[in-house]
């Protein structure tokens, strides 16, 4: 760990109360311009530090602080590489690059903010600073690309058991990705492959998972504000450490065994639009449909207004409004 992140740490252990720049250089038998250069340079992170003359540094005790030192200190799994950025293009650019680098299964990168957030069908992600967690997961599963879609549901499942683990909120899922709380979505997950062409399988799979935890200051823009909204009106504690890493908690519970679909009854339970009348959208043409259910690989059966049924493995549907 760099010294800059144990200095972090020894902070968020003591948050709220100072510690001398003397006794932080002793513990890490480093001197006190050591500790002060990396205080310096946590500041310009944008971690809320005060620095009093004679009295020493403190993590403001209000601060919801985005950082490895802190999403670690909630981890249950190990086995897992986190790196964090404060601003990137997108963590799904970044995790693919490390993929194609040779970079093992675990690598997560967790950014303060995207620049251009990636959705699925091509859309963007809204990922503003301080007020989300958005990170991607770099996973090597031994498996079809055909079986890729295990990836999403199994995070979906994830990510609604660490909702409700963190907020007390009832998290549902809307088929195949997003995740809902009180009729807004909360949570967009995409999952992106790369086919190994020798052995037919997946070379490397992205997770990327986007949170809103608080709602922008000036609020979410116009086009998003009908549907998008955030779990909490208001900043405290380790808000976004603790869902980071809770998320990654209920992943990796559920990830070695993701071949024998476990969390197919939780991801059916959670669904939001069993009995719902939708709307899919199918080449660029709007079907009226009503929505049946799940079945065993995670497809959406639906009946068509004719009496005819589908089963959609992919593609994207919507609710109709009364």
């Amino acid at each position: 760990m760099r010294l800059k992140e144990t200095v972090l740490t020894l902070l968020m252990e003591q948050r709220g109360s100072y510690l001398s720049g003397e006794s932080i250089a002793n513990s890490l038998g480093v001197s006190r311009n050591a500790v002060w250069k990396a205080v310096r340079q946590l500041q310009k992170d944008g971690h809320p530090i005060d620095a009093v003359r004679n009295r020493g540094y403190a993590l403001s005790g209000g601060a919801d602080t985005l950082c490895v030192p802190g999403i670690t200190r909630y981890l249950r799994c190990g086995g897992l590489t986190l790196d964090y950025q404060k601003s990137v293009s997108t963590t799904m650019n970044v995790c693919k690059h490390a993929a194609e680098s040779g970079t093992p299964e675990g690598y997560v990168i967790i950014a303060e903010q995207q620049t251009d957030g990636k959705g699925r069908m091509g859309r963007s992600f809204y990922s503003p600073a301080g007020t989300g967690v958005y990170f991607s997961i770099l996973l090597r599963p031994r498996f079809s690309a055909e079986q890729s879609l295990l990836i999403t549901t199994c995070a979906a499942v994830a990510c609604a058991q660490a909702i409700e683990a963190v907020s007390g909120q009832e998290a549902q899922i809307k088929w195949v990705n997003d995740i809902y709380v009180a009729g807004k979505k909360v949570c967009g997950i995409l999952t992106e492959a790369s086919l190994d062409l020798e052995s037919g399988g997946l070379h490397y799979a992205v997770l990327g998972i986007g949170i809103n935890l608080l709602p922008p200051e000036d609020g979410f823009p116009a086009d998003l504000r009908e549907k998008a909204g955030a779990l909490f009106q208001t900043a405290g504690g380790d808000l976004r450490c603790r869902m980071v890493a809770e998320v990654l908690n209920q992943f990796f519970t559920l990830y070695p065994q993701i071949l024998e679909k476990s969390f197919l009854e939780e991801y059916r339970r959670r669904s939001m639009l069993s009995g719902q009348d939708i709307t899919v959208l199918r080449d660029g043409a709007e079907l009226p449909a009503t929505a049946l259910g799940i079945d065993d690989d995670f497809a959406l059966i639906v009946a068509y207004p004719d009496g005819s049924t589908a089963r959609l493995s992919s593609g994207d549907v919507s609710v109709r409004k009364k």
